[in-house]
């Protein structure tokens, strides 16, 4: 039965990506072995466009790497703000216990002022009855034992208070330096994204369509050389159940744009946009590429299967989700949309699986 279904899976992954898979390859991202792909003839001005593809390429990644940053810094700041705010009810729970500690000594002290304030050592002492001498030494030993515990709770938490206090301060101190990141790679991400756009927007129209060919170009080129070594024919592993809604998920989002540190619905960047993926599988994976590097298990890449991350360049700045058959869904940077593309159009780094 379990084979049946894998070939179903396959089956529908082949059908839902035949379409796209045939825009592309006609565009020359997928590529094939052996493919015929026709050079564009060379144009006025082609090296320096080529050096322009490069650049705006360039700031694009490091902008990419300043998201990766931002986006941890986000994290990490809703999550010290989300222990900020457990402290403070730790410390209201911790008021209120000692508020009813202090009200049972109270209590106890009003006991004793009933009792003329004679301590109750000494109110046992001129007991006349010998069996009320004993019932009362046996109650005398619990009060003792009540008082010291109950000065042993009232002191325990005091302490709490005071650690909690200590926490929240070190809380507070960490958030507002993650703050001072949010906001310096909030402006390197801006500044990069702004540079590159002025790049483009220098360009005429006939030159941007031009730019648009040398970046598929180039993408077919990287993917041409990746499957000419044979990868495709170890890739034949069936994608997990997560794995199968994680690509699901992903490729309904193909066509929506690229927003650094959106995770949707509208938009995505890159690794929100797997993150939320495979949230919509049913598993929680860390925010940004390079902490899903860091922390999720690593695999083969002649053990990939649909539904594993697919890590890229070298400071991990870029993530996409491999849905089979050599290609990828990604949010490829701002100003494209999430798309369909070839798994080695870009350097790989590494492949990691949340389901592992």
């Amino acid at each position: 039965m379990a084979t049946v279904e894998r070939r179903r899976w396959r089956g529908r992954t082949a059908l839902t990506l035949l379409c796209a898979s045939a825009l592309l390859a006609v565009s020359g991202v997928l590529g094939a072995p052996g493919a015929a792909h026709a050079a564009p003839l060379p144009e006025p001005g082609a090296t320096s466009l080529e050096q322009v593809r490069k650049e705006i390429d360039e700031l694009y990644r490091q902008a990419g790497t300043a998201t990766d940053a931002y986006n941890l810094a986000e994290s990490e700041a809703k999550a010290q703000s989300a222990k900020i705010v457990e402290i403070a009810k730790q410390v209201v729970a911790g008021q209120d216990r000692i508020t009813a500690l202090k009200n049972r000594a109270g209590a106890a002290a009003r006991a004793q002022y009933r009792s003329g304030g004679m301590p109750a050592g000494a109110q046992l002492a001129l007991s006349g009855s010998p069996s009320q001498f004993l019932d009362g030494t046996d109650r005398l030993r619990q009060g003792a034992k009540a008082t010291t515990d109950l000065l042993a709770e009232m002191n325990r938490t005091q302490g709490a208070l005071q650690q909690y206090a200590k926490d929240a301060s070190e809380q507070w101190q960490k958030l507002e330096a993650n703050r001072v990141k949010q906001a310096a790679s909030k402006k390197e991400v801006e500044d990069k994204i702004k540079a590159a756009e002025e790049l483009e927007s220098k360009l005429q129209a006939e030159e941007k369509a031009r730019l648009l060919q040398l970046e598929h170009d180039a993408q077919y080129k990287a993917q041409a050389a990746w499957l000419s070594t044979g990868v495709l024919k170890e890739l034949n592993a069936s994608a997990s159940e997560s794995g199968r809604k994680a690509v699901q998920f992903a490729a309904a989002q193909v066509g929506k744009p690229y927003v650094w540190g959106a995770e949707g619905p509208a938009a995505f960047d890159c690794s929100g946009l797997t993150s939320q993926a495979w949230l919509s599988a049913g598993k929680a994976i860390p925010r940004t590429s390079q902490e899903q590097l860091r922390l999720l298990p690593k695999v083969a890449l002649k053990d990939m299967r649909p539904g594993d991350l697919i890590i890229y360049f070298d400071d991990a700045s870029h993530v996409a989700l491999y849905v089979g058959d050599g290609a990828i869904i990604h949010a490829p940077r701002p100003g494209r949309n999430v798309t369909l593309a070839g798994a080695g159009s870009m350097p790989i780094k590494a492949v990691v699986r949340p389901d592992a």
